[in-house]
């Protein structure tokens, strides 16, 4: 039980005996671990997967990055859907906090059914001014209410966490480096939106990929990237 548990839990990438890219390369001298693989494979193609960009900007390298992803996971046949915020129209002002009701625009009640639909979120941003762009925190203040997002419990400081059973991969980019970030501000947006709002409301595994110092890279490296970014979108599986 434990191997198995070991092999379900691994990606599939870490692994010479399968080999998404050529099927006849995939055999194995071990037909169990073979087998193994094949009912992983087929659990996981059944992932929902919705990618949401908060670049205001769909035309940017976070915006490339994003269809990226997106030709990396329809190329294992997952299931994704895509959510960009630059397309929505709605007012990112969460105006009397959680004291008056403020109507949901038409985009963003289809982004609250597209959240429930998914079972994995992929955020693609940038950092400018150590946080997530504008539009973006306007979109989680908005959109991340009490009712849906999680629920205060009565006369107790504790919550329910409505978004359960979900998981999340954030790419994001910088022009710092990344080690800088680190070391001296201790990568705090990456707290902000990990632990403060997805884990909060009950998301969890949450991965960070960051990509740092984007305004000196050439375009071999910005390619690099992008194939990394397909290669994210294939492992998700």
């Amino acid at each position: 039980m434990a191997c198995l548990r070991r092999i379900l839990s691994t990606p599939i990438s870490e692994f010479k005996v399968f080999n998404l890219k050529n099927t006849a390369k995939s055999a194995t001298r071990n037909p169990f671990i073979s087998l193994l693989f094949s009912i992983r494979y087929i659990v996981k193609m059944k992932q929902k997967i919705l990618v949401i960009l908060g670049h205001p900007n769909k035309e940017s390298f976070c915006g490339a990055l994003a269809e990226s992803y997106i030709q990396g996971t329809k190329s294992v046949g997952a299931e994704v859907k895509k959510l960009y915020l630059a397309d929505l129209n709605f007012d990112p002002c969460l105006r009397n906090g959680y004291k008056v009701h403020q109507d949901l625009e038409p985009d963003l009640k289809m982004s609250q059914e597209l959240i429930k639909w998914a079972e994995h979120l992929v955020f693609v941003y940038p950092i400018w001014w150590g946080t997530m762009p504008a539009l973006l925190k306007g979109f989680i203040d908005r959109v991340f209410l009490p009712g849906f997002a999680f629920k205060y419990q009565e006369n107790s400081p504790w919550w329910d966490k409505l978004l359960t059973g979900k998981s999340a991969h954030l790419i994001v980019t910088m022009d710092a480096p990344v080690w800088f970030f680190w070391f001296f501000y201790r990568s705090a947006a990456y707290t902000v939106m990990k632990k403060t709002i997805l884990e909060f409301c009950g998301v969890k595994p949450v991965r960070v990929s960051s990509i740092g110092t984007v305004k000196n890279l050439d375009q071999n490296k910005l390619k690099q990237w992008l194939s990394r970014a397909f290669q994210w979108g294939q492992r998700t599986l």
